[in-house]
């Protein structure tokens, strides 16, 4: 089994060796590629992950380039974790927009249109060469904006499944306050990526969010950096994300007074590429912790091991349990994929966060009950914009980004979204082949 990690010279990638050494049962990797332009880090990062391998007793080659066909050519699947324009690029996401008085963050509002426009065209054109050299490949997308992205990959029809860590990590946490395994904790997790809520928490069957939030409320709010009050009052967990619609106007406070993340991931990256550049280090330092995407390995090992061979069990890591059977065994997992009348609110084309039965035939939501209009409103709104910057991303022009940002929640009004529109193209120049 042949796996290529694009943007394997992220400081991420020593995280996802330590899971498939770790989880080499799960999914037997023979060879595995990593693939980046920036040959210093690829050297680096690439040296470590062998030590790991190494260290821990796995028998699989890995290999590194700069030559992206080459590096795909013949793999069983292809993992997406590109960050076009750097840190540099996500620093300006993080602040130009704060002068307009808006969210400064890379997913959402203007910084995350912004990172949609840069990513969109890249990812689109690696998926055609994949496609060329392994057209049987499953493409794994863990580039942000993944909803968007994942869209896009979909759209164009390619064999693409999104991923993200939020579920993932939620699961971990609540396994741990409730003192039970985490492959024992179901949840109810409906929405868009980065934009979810957890209605349900099911062990054993019986829903336990009301304990969870009785006996732990404070612990999981300081966590969200919402108030127990909110939880309380919604009696479902909202992604952390969500404080950006939540608490808007706050969190706008918060970040005009402190460093941008890309600030505070910067240094952390500099610190860990000096420490991959030492030849006794094979195993993934604890400072990586501090770098984000928490049991991202874990969930990238099960989603891929469910596409390519279809165990039609939950593997005990990132799944929700099993389906129960029919014509279409597979996994439960929580991932980014096509709506498919899943929500009938929104379009089938529409890419949500949900369970999902995931197999080699891909990925199918599983029936979910309706949801709320608190949420459904929000989700519509959001997924509409997703549509426009999708619209954006593939076509250009200064009135697309505008309508794109007009549509999206946390900015809707003419005169800010102008602003912005202008401060993202000057900002972005180099990105946008259509500026």
């Amino acid at each position: 089994m042949k796996l290529a990690v694009v943007g394997g010279g992220s400081t991420y990638t020593p995280e996802l060796i330590d899971g498939f050494a770790r989880l080499r049962d799960v999914l037997p990797v023979t060879e595995l590629v990593l693939i980046d332009p920036a040959a210093s880090r690829l050297e680096r990062v690439g040296g470590l992950a062998r030590r790991i391998f190494a260290r821990q007793g796995h028998p699989g080659r890995i290999s590194w380039t700069g030559d992206l066909d080459a590096g795909v050519d013949g793999a069983d699947a292809v993992l997406l974790q590109l960050r076009v324009g750097g840190q540099a690029a996500r620093n300006q996401d993080e602040t130009w927009p704060l002068e307009c008085g808006c969210v400064g963050q890379e997913t959402t509002g203007a910084g995350g249109l912004a990172k949609a426009l840069r990513t969109v065209p890249v990812v689109l054109d690696i998926a055609e060469r994949v496609r060329r050299r392994s057209p049987g490949a499953w493409i794994v997308d863990f580039t942000n904006p993944v909803g968007i992205v994942t869209r896009a990959l979909l759209t164009q029809g390619h064999k693409a499944v999104g991923l993200c860590n939020v579920a993932i990590g939620f699961q971990r946490k609540f396994a741990r306050l409730l003192g039970v395994a985490p492959d024992q904790v179901e949840l109810d997790h409906i929405g868009l990526n980065h934009l979810t809520w957890e209605r349900a928490v099911r062990v054993a069957g019986e829903d336990v969010l009301p304990r969870l939030l009785a006996e732990h409320g404070d612990a999981v709010a300081d966590d969200l950096r919402m108030p127990r009050s909110l939880l309380d009052r919604l009696g479902v967990i909202p992604s952390y994300y969500l404080r950006y619609f939540y608490r808007h106007d706050a969190v706008v406070r918060e970040l005009r007074g402190k460093p941008s993340r890309a600030a505070e991931v910067g240094a952390i990256e500099r610190q860990l590429l000096d420490m991959y550049a030492d030849p006794s280090l094979d195993e993934k330092p604890e400072l990586l912790s501090k770098r984000g995407g928490a049991y991202y390995s874990e969930a990238a090992v099960a989603l891929t091991s469910s596409l390519l061979r279809g165990t039609g069990t939950s593997g005990g890591v990132g799944g929700a349990g099993t389906s129960g059977g029919g014509n279409d065994p597979g996994d439960i997992r929580i991932v980014n994929t096509s709506n498919h009348g899943a929500l009938p609110f929104l379009p089938d084309d529409a890419v949500i966060e949900a369970p999902a039965v995931v197999s080699p035939a891909g990925a199918r939501v599983v029936p979910v009950r309706p949801l709320e209009p608190l949420y459904a409103g929000l989700t519509a709104h959001v997924t509409a914009y997703e549509h426009l910057a999708l619209e954006a991303a593939l076509k250009g022009g200064r009135d697309r980004v505008f309508t794109a940002l007009l549509a999206h929640p946390l900015i809707g009004q003419a005169d800010p979204a102008d602003r912005l529109t202008d401060a993202l193209i000057a900002h972005n120049r180099e990105h946008l082949t259509w500026a």
